[in-house]
């Protein structure tokens, strides 16, 4: 397998080399780590690594790979951080543009012409910035003649990997984990792993979010070795019966290696730890289990998050115990009913936030600490549901959702704003990904990663196809995937709003941004055909959270109005030293000279950066806690 920096300018390459997507599931060798949540099977990459900042494609370092490569002139970075924190690059906000606007003239391959393969646009381009990194490293001796593998779990834009000189693959996809076997080419002692960033790609068309553009390595870099026989891949399916009252839970599993005579044993417990059902039989390659009904269910919801402990063993011919699975799950039953979304046969109401990863000193390099802070918030101040905008997070966000009762809009990384809406106005004539079949593969394969990562969280009740990406036939197959793959959730979207003929086939729900209260008050009592969800409403920026009561009031007149996220939770702002006062301050776009910016409008969320609440937390918190 040869790597073509050409991949860059093609939509149709986006994954090369890669694992195909799993669950998030963890294994362990014993129990003793199982309780302490530290597995024997990982061992981190973070820290320093070799670096090399190039300018563009054509001045990036050579054969940086190889593993007689000089690198002494090479830079030291910290894994996990953004390129532009450690120096290298400029801090850039941007909303519905693109970045490169006014700078260069682009339009995404296929979609003024089905001939214009876009050759050169980002493979050759001056302003595609490079970071070459180096890292070394020895594996534990406990790992030897095991199958390892090496996890990235966040890259923005695009990276080709290499081990030893040998070629691993590249990936695009910024938000959702890649994994790479390295064991072909491992070696005893010391072993070099290369990664090669490029900050733009097709990939830039798909992920133009409003946010700080960043790019680089930003989340953990991870080995995972595997035992013998390993389970690549987990679905839990808890199914509450008719009435609610019991449950049916059915499990089943991808195993790889060495499976014939492997023992596998699955055991049920409550969240008191008492046993309720265990069960063994022969592993297969492919793995369901279906367990006996469990009577007198505790049921999962804002109120009660209610997680029962599901743990998987996996014994060799001989007894030895090869690696133990422990995940929570939790029985719920969200569907549509009279028009009206229901949560275990009661009417669903969302008092939610749209949230980004963020953290002042870090950009959307954040910590268990920030995420843990940020859940606190939400449970002090009635918040009931997040929507991930507008990609997906660090799976613990997900695992601390499941906890704390938190819904879930788990939403796709995908937003094209630039291609279809210019200077406020709908104009699509190079929207992608649209109905082009280039543009389909990648963005179905955003789906899968988003659904095959998260399936198992009872706390996402929505899979959201993306954000402002106008509709269609691309994104009705994104609809139509999740359909096929997830009959137990709603699918959300809220672009079609701006295609309508795609309404029959594409969301659940009636979803819009901005809505007035009178708009929503017209579209409720005119006909209606979906349950109604503001994805976004409120917008707070400066004092504009006045008028919430009137949003609220609805809630109580129009059983199909489901309530909304409010956009949205802490702004984006960056901790800097004033050159002046000393003092250190909060800077937005355009402070840092970066054109063209949309300015403090990156400041619009319900914290300032620092997490200090702004007052209006103070109307969200009532409001919201009238309706808890």
């Amino acid at each position: 397998m040869t790597p073509d920096i050409k991949w860059l300018d093609d939509p149709t390459v986006f994954r090369v080399g890669q694992k195909p997507a799993h669950s998030d599931h963890q294994a362990y060798r014993n129990n003793d780590e199982m309780a302490m949540g530290q597995s024997g099977y990982v061992e981190s990459l973070n820290g320093n690594w070799q670096f090399k900042f190039a300018q563009d494609p054509m001045s990036r370092p050579q054969d940086f790979y190889q593993e007689g490569f000089d690198s002494k002139d090479f830079d030291t970075i910290k894994v996990p951080q953004h390129i532009e924190f450690a120096g290298y690059d400029q801090f850039h906000y941007i909303n519905t543009l693109y970045p490169w606007e006014g700078h260069a003239f682009r339009r995404p391959a296929y979609a003024l012409d089905p001939k214009d393969s876009g050759a050169g646009m980002f493979s050759q381009a001056n302003d595609n910035h490079v970071g070459a990194y180096i890292k070394e490293f020895t594996l534990p001796p406990e790992w030897k003649d095991l199958p390892v593998r090496v996890q990235f779990a966040g890259v923005e834009k695009a990276m080709y990997v290499w081990l030893n000189g040998h070629f691993l693959g590249y990936a695009e996809d910024s938000f959702t984990p890649s994994e790479f076997d390295l064991t072909p080419y491992l070696k005893p002692g010391k072993n070099k792993l290369a990664v090669e960033v490029f900050k733009l790609s097709t990939a830039a068309f798909l992920e133009d979010q409003d946010m700080f553009r960043f790019f680089g390595i930003f989340r953990d870099v991870t080995l995972i070795a595997q035992p013998k026989v390993h389970v690549e891949d987990l679905s839990i399916e808890p199914v509450p019966t008719a009435d609610l009252k019991d449950g049916h839970l059915s499990v089943s599993a991808r195993l790889v290696g060495q499976v014939a005579g492997t023992k596998v044993k699955l055991t049920v417990q409550d969240a008191a730890g008492n046993q309720l059902q265990s069960t063994s039989q022969s592993a297969s390659d492919h793995l369901t289990i279906t367990s006996q009904i469990l009577k007198n269910i505790h049921l999962w919801d804002n109120h009660q998050p209610y997680l029962y402990q599901l743990v998987i063993e996996l014994d060799d011919s001989q007894g030895n115990l090869l690696e133990l699975i422990p995940y929570q799950f939790g029985f719920r039953r969200i569907e549509i009913h009279n028009k009206v979304i229901l949560l275990n046969g009661q009417r669903l109401i969302i008092n939610g936030v749209n949230r980004h990863e963020w953290d002042c000193r870090s950009g959307r390099v954040i910590t268990d600490d920030d995420m843990k802070f940020d859940m606190r918030t939400m449970l002090d101040h009635h918040i009931n549901a997040v929507r991930t905008c507008h990609y997906p997070d660090q799976v613990s966000w997900y695992q601390l959702c499941d906890t704390h009762g938190i819904y879930v809009m788990a939403e796709n990384n995908l937003e094209t704003h630039g291609t279809w809406q210019k200077l406020g106005q709908v104009e699509p004539s190079y929207n992608v990904p649209g109905s082009l079949p280039q543009w389909q593969a990648a963005v179905l394969d955003r789906a899968k990663n988003n659904y095959e990562l998260l399936k198992n969280h009872p706390s996402i009740l929505f899979w959201s196809l993306g954000n402002e990406s106008y509709a269609g036939d691309d994104i009705a197959a994104m609809n139509h995937y999740y359909k096929s793959v997830d009959p137990t959730r709603l699918v959300h979207y809220e672009g079609v709003f701006h295609n309508p003929k795609y309404k029959s086939h594409i969301s659940d729900v009636e979803s819009r941004m901005y809505a007035t209260p009178k708009e929503i008050v017209d579209y409720l009592e005119h006909d209606p055909q979906k349950p109604f969800i503001l994805c976004e409403y409120m917008h707070d920026m400066g004092n504009s959270l006045g008028g919430m009561k009137s949003y609220m009031d609805l809630i109580d007149k129009y059983p199909m109005y489901q309530g909304g996220f409010i956009w949205d939770f802490i702004d984006q702002a960056i901790e800097v030293n004033d050159e002046v006062t000393g003092q250190k301050v909060l800077r937005y776009g355009g402070d840092f000279d970066d054109r063209p910016a949309d300015y403090e409008f990156s400041g619009d969320g319900l914290m300032f950066a620092d997490r200090t609440p702004k007052p209006a937390m103070q109307e969200v918190s009532y409001y919201y806690g009238q309706y808890k």
